[in-house]
């Protein structure tokens, strides 16, 4: 991906310099740019990998849905916070993932730490099973499942090619 970034880079600077103009142009750069971005769309197979881009989409995709998750238990705790009495059972449950690597492990036990209401507590020893530690786990743990397969898949899309 950063070779096909950079290779858009030098494909956008390359059209500015033979274009011959007076002075700069940023309109003749991003033209440039543009035109590398079809040129790297219609050279994809010879890279070995996704189209940069697409990539780019997922991360774009990946942060949306935390933002959305994020705001969404936020409300959730907010409402149970206020409420003149809590009706709430914490608890802990397990949760099997089909991810690999340490840097997908990573960044989903982030964004359910990040999340209120949830708490990834520990990894198995294989690092297949979370134990995840959830504000209630009557209402929420439908809730958290829900949104650890949504944040599991962006992951695969950012990660994997």
């Amino acid at each position: 991906m950063p070779a096909q970034f950079l290779l858009n880079i030098t494909i956008a600077i390359l059209w500015t310099l033979l274009m011959d103009e007076e002075t700069f142009r940023l309109s003749t750069l991003i033209a440039g740019y543009l035109l590398g971005i079809g040129v790297l769309f219609l050279m994809q197979r010879f890279f070995g990998s996704k189209f940069y881009l697409i990539r780019v989409y997922s991360a774009i995709k990946l942060l949306l849905i935390f933002i959305s998750e994020l705001f969404q238990s936020s409300l959730l705790i907010i409402t149970q916070i206020l409420s003149p009495k809590l009706k709430i059972k914490p608890g802990i449950f397990s949760y099997e993932h089909n991810l690999e690597g340490d840097y997908e492990l990573t960044a989903l036990a982030l964004l359910l730490t990040l999340t209120p209401g949830s708490v990834v507590m520990e990894v198995s020893p294989d690092g297949k099973v979370f134990y995840i530690h959830a504000m209630d786990v009557e209402e929420s743990r439908d809730a958290v499942l829900r949104s650890i397969k949504v944040f599991e898949k962006a992951i695969m899309e950012v990660t994997r090619d």
